[in-house]
């Protein structure tokens, strides 16, 4: 979970130059370059990530195309959106002035913060956009993205469905990051130091470069009395002899490990997520994380069950404390290195499977099924797989207990609220328990009629 505010300073330029962000990365290599397809998520993100590599590829003769997939309107929420989003249009077209005046720009006019829910709008315009640039593809045409864990919603959603445009046309995919350098901490595992690239920059294209930045004017200087979005030391970052990319050895793939076919998150993020930390999460070291759990537990309308199934398990805190209450249980993840850390928790107290559900799915059947900070991993088609398969596997007396953070996380492909509202829509089960609160939403659900506890127990 990466979260960041960018009226903060941010990680310092001066922090990324002291371990190397200028000589640290391997050489870029696009000498061989027939056709650049240049991505961006909001007008900027372009002269900000890749504004060299525009100037660079252009002088050469090289076709360039920048798809905008957004008027950024989202910037500035309380001024004029229709004015904001011309403004913002101007701006862009004058930074592409700058880095290559005969690049071909193509505005989406998608809505800024909307990218999840315009996917197929999204890969259908880069689709057109990759057969008129290269034909059939090939590596001799690139895709420029922004970087898929950037820590911002749209990035990363334009990042993942250029990734699998590019698969598709057997395209090259470069990667920018933007936000990274303004909330990573260079010495963490997050920064993906081994596939980082360097183009260094002559003084020329840094200079049109430096002008293509200062072209959007809305973003770089103050604004209806808000500070400007690009900060100093945003600007700063920008400015590097030295522009950085991200190209995975083969990115095809990695985007598929990623990303899977329902437009769920796949085991790669996780396997990135989990590397170097043993409690990523803060199960052990949180009393939010203590609290919730309790209430969980103190939720369930039974003292046992026969048989329960968590899904995503992770490092088996909450598995620990469910086998408790249950006579068997089964914990599933889709990642290696949190099951381990179960394991070793829970030694023979539970069963424990790496599966990439909804597709593969634990046999057997339960009377408890618990999706605890799950669900939202999920894109819509996969979760509505997903229930279906809990529904058909649950006992008929079982119940299914919900619970999720409410907050936005850019990287998930649903929110919290999203995933309950589906729950709560299907007529197949019923609410019997809710409980809400400003950060995380509980639900007890079971097949309908559902009773409630004091009725079980003949208290009324």
């Amino acid at each position: 979970m990466v979260r960041f505010d960018h009226r903060e300073p941010g990680t310092s330029e001066a922090a990324w130059v002291s371990v190397g962000v200028l000589d640290r990365p391997a050489p870029l290599q696009v000498e061989q370059v027939d056709a650049l397809v240049v991505v961006a998520a909001h007008p900027d993100d372009e002269s900000l990530g890749a504004g060299g590599l525009i100037g660079r590829l252009a002088d050469r003769g090289v076709p360039v195309t920048v798809v905008v997939a957004t008027d950024g309107e989202g910037s500035h929420p309380d001024d004029d959106l229709d004015e904001l989003r011309a403004v913002r249009r101007r701006e862009v077209a004058d930074a592409l002035a700058a880095l290559a005046p005969a690049a071909r720009l193509v505005l989406l006019g998608l809505p800024d913060g909307g990218l999840r829910e315009h996917r197929a709008q999204l890969a259908e315009r880069l689709d057109a956009t990759l057969d008129a640039a290269g034909g059939p593809g090939g590596p001799g045409v690139v895709v420029c993205a922004p970087w898929r864990g950037d820590g911002h919603r749209d990035h990363r959603v334009a990042g993942e469905v250029a990734a699998q445009v590019a698969g598709r046309h057997g395209a090259r995919l470069l990667e920018y990051p933007i936000w990274l350098w303004h909330w990573g901490d260079p010495s963490a595992a997050d920064v993906p130091w081994g596939e980082l690239r360097g183009l260094d920059l002559t003084a020329r294209e840094r200079r049109a470069k430096e002008r293509a930045v200062r072209s959007h004017t809305s973003q770089v200087r103050p604004r209806s009395g808000l500070p400007a979005v690009v900060g100093q030391e945003m600007l700063r970052h920008a400015a590097r002899t030295v522009e950085v990319f991200v190209e995975a050895e083969d990115a095809s793939a990695g985007d598929a490990a990623a990303v899977g076919p329902g437009g769920s998150l796949g085991r790669d993020f996780f396997d990135r997520f989990y590397a170097g930390r043993d409690d990523p999460w803060g199960f052990e070291s949180r009393w939010y994380e203590a609290r919730k759990r309790a209430v969980l537990l103190a939720s369930l309308p039974r003292a046992r069950f026969r048989h329960a199934l968590e899904l995503g398990c992770s490092t088996g805190v909450l598995t620990q404390e469910l086998a408790a209450r249950c006579d068997r249980i089964t914990g599933v993840d889709i990642a290696d290195a949190p099951l381990a850390s179960a394991r070793e928790r829970l030694g023979d107290d539970a069963e424990l499977l790496r599966l990439d559900t909804p597709r593969r799915w634990p046999d057997g059947s339960f009377d408890l099924v618990v999706l605890s900070e799950v669900l939202y991993y999920y894109g819509r088609g996969d979760l509505d797989l997903t229930l279906d398969r809990v529904v058909r596997s649950l006992d008929a007396d079982g119940v299914v207990v919900a619970c999720h953070w409410r907050h936005e996380v850019p990287e998930y492909p649903l929110g919290g609220d999203e995933v309950h509202d589906v729950l709560r829509s299907r007529t197949d089960l019923a609410v019997q328990v809710r409980h809400e609160e400003d950060d995380f939403v509980l639900e007890v659900l079971a097949r309908p009629p559902v009773r409630s506890v004091a009725a079980t127990e003949g208290l009324r």
